[in-house]
């Protein structure tokens, strides 16, 4: 598999990955490998990142797109991530409760189709 579909499997930023990593091809096996047992490098990088837009958006509890609209195009780093949530800006307070209403959405939604399918 090319390196992107790998690091994103891996929940890794490309970028950020060696460059023998970046420029080879990943079989199915030596990605079970990288899983199950994760040399340093991306035991480091999922640890300390910088992390790919969809890890930073879960650990922020918001969307890609909310972070989108508070102007998070970039990786970033676990300590930039912390430093965000100490910071508490009013974007991220708007978008972590839009993530909240969805959530709640999505469980009253799914719980009226279950009454649906029992009637």
């Amino acid at each position: 598999m090319k390196p992107a579909t790998a690091a994103k499997k891996l929940g890794v930023y490309l970028e950020a990955t060696p460059a023998d990593f970046q420029e080879g091809v990943i079989s199915r096996a030596e990605l079970n490998a990288l899983q199950t047992d994760p040399p340093q490098w991306l035991r480091d990088l999922r640890r300390d990142g910088p992390h790919p837009r969809p890890v930073v958006a879960a650990k922020l509890g918001v969307s890609i797109s909310g972070l989108a609209r508070g102007g998070v195009t970039d990786a970033l780093t676990t300590e930039q991530i912390e430093a965000l949530k100490t910071e508490d800006p009013g974007w991220l307070r708007r978008e972590r409760a839009t993530q909240a209403e969805v959530r709640k959405e999505s469980v009253r939604l799914k719980e009226k189709q279950r009454e649906g399918d029992e009637s």
